[in-house]
């Protein structure tokens, strides 16, 4: 029932926002464009892509994933990447429920308390994901949002090849998925080595094609927008008018260090919602699609990193990063209200006493605690052995 309710949360939404969506398809169709062109056209694409082109923000997989929509007309294309995006979307949801369900197997967990935890986180992300997806079609983060759920779903599952490898399609697809990394260090340590080199090499197999081709494709993370008023960077006492020089690196060193101190702590289902604080508090711009990466994070953290059957999290970030764009007119009041979020929620996720953070076994799980703040869904029998395969999970 929850994953009906979800779909049907879905339509609605992509129906309302789909007839004035597709604001930056436009990128993701020239990308599409350029990518496929090879040594033909006038050599601004193929592996020049970026040197040419560095306005062009996205990763070489979103560019091959778009092209594949060109041969239909432009408005036909959008619309069944629009399409395509915002059912990625509840499979993501799905995603969550099933790495939650799987996390807490042996725990005793209520699993419809978990439904209902991850029907009202969903609540809140579908319509930041349909912001993401249709109103400005932006593939590049659907797909970096997506693979990074695919990665946390092969964490719970302690499989290290997978993990480290839908990273690397993360950072394929968007750079910024760089602060998600740290998720490899919540795997055993005997399996960093092999998921660190997956890792590695899928992103040096997508990458390095285009800086070996052209030296000037270094030019592409240098590229500079409007530092807008609202953003949390002013209130940090950042006044340049674009972004400074130090800017990207700083959202990259912020992100991965962030996450390792939550890995550190015990609490590496925060990595998401940490890396994409990172990405906000330091961005210049203020775009709202931005939020849908934070939305991710508290739905992650709302199912997994915690057990309240009220997601808090996700709905707070919904309504002050989303809601506030409407409700609050004024540039500075944003900013200094995205830069409250980012600091509350940090301070929170890593500091704030949660139950049952549990240690991990050889397969990546945490270990039943002796005692659970939520009743079993079922009681068993006297003298009567669990089963040691996981129940239907959300």
């Amino acid at each position: 029932m929850h994953l009906i309710l979800l779909t049907a949360w879905t339509v609605l939404w992509f129906f309302v926002v789909e007839p004035h969506g597709g604001f930056s398809w436009h990128y993701l169709r020239t990308g599409g464009e350029l990518i496929y062109q090879g040594s033909s056209g006038d050599g601004t694409g193929g592996l020049n892509l970026y040197a040419h082109h560095p306005e062009l923000q996205m990763g070489p997989l979103s560019f091959l994933t778009a092209g594949l929509f060109n041969p239909f007309p432009e408005a036909t294309g959008q619309f069944l990447a629009a399409a395509l995006m915002s059912l990625l979307g509840l499979v993501i949801v799905v995603l969550a429920g099933r790495s939650a369900a799987h996390h807490f197997l042996g725990t005793g967990t209520n699993h419809q308390r978990l439904r209902q935890r991850v029907l009202i986180a969903g609540l809140a992300f579908i319509p930041m994901w349909i912001e993401v997806a249709v109103r400005f079609g932006h593939l590049d983060d659907v797909l970096a949002l997506f693979f990074t759920a695919l990665a946390v779903r092969s964490l719970t599952r302690g499989h290290a090849a997978l993990t480290g490898a839908f990273l690397a399609l993360a950072m394929d697809s968007k750079p910024t998925a760089l602060a998600f990394v740290p998720l490899l260090l919540a795997l055993p340590r005997d399996k960093w080595l092999r998921a660190g080199l997956w890792c590695a090499g899928l992103v040096a197999v997508a990458w390095l094609p285009f800086f070996l081709g052209d030296s000037q494709s270094f030019a592409a993370a240098k590229f500079a927008i409007p530092n807008h008023p609202a953003s949390a960077l002013r209130w940090l006492g950042v006044g340049d008018p674009e972004t400074p020089g130090w800017d990207r690196p700083a959202q990259a060193a912020l992100g991965l260090a962030l996450g390792s101190l939550a890995v550190w702590r015990g609490r590496w289902a925060a990595v998401v919602l940490l890396g994409a604080n990172a990405r906000i508090v330091l961005d210049p711009s203020v775009y709202t699609y931005y939020t849908a990466s934070v939305l991710l994070g508290t739905l992650l953290w709302d199912v997994i990193g915690q057990r309240r059957l009220v997601p808090w999290w996700s709905w707070i970030a919904l309504i002050l990063l989303y809601g506030s764009v409407f409700a609050v007119p004024d540039d500075s009041a944003r900013g200094l209200i995205r830069l409250a979020f980012v600091a509350a929620s940090t301070a929170y996720v890593l500091f704030w006493p949660v139950r049952e953070r549990g240690s991990r076994d050889g397969r990546g799980r945490r270990r039943p605690p002796a005692r659970t703040d939520e009743g079993p869904a079922t009681s068993l029998r006297a003298g009567a052995t669990p089963s040691a395969e996981p129940p239907a999970g959300p």
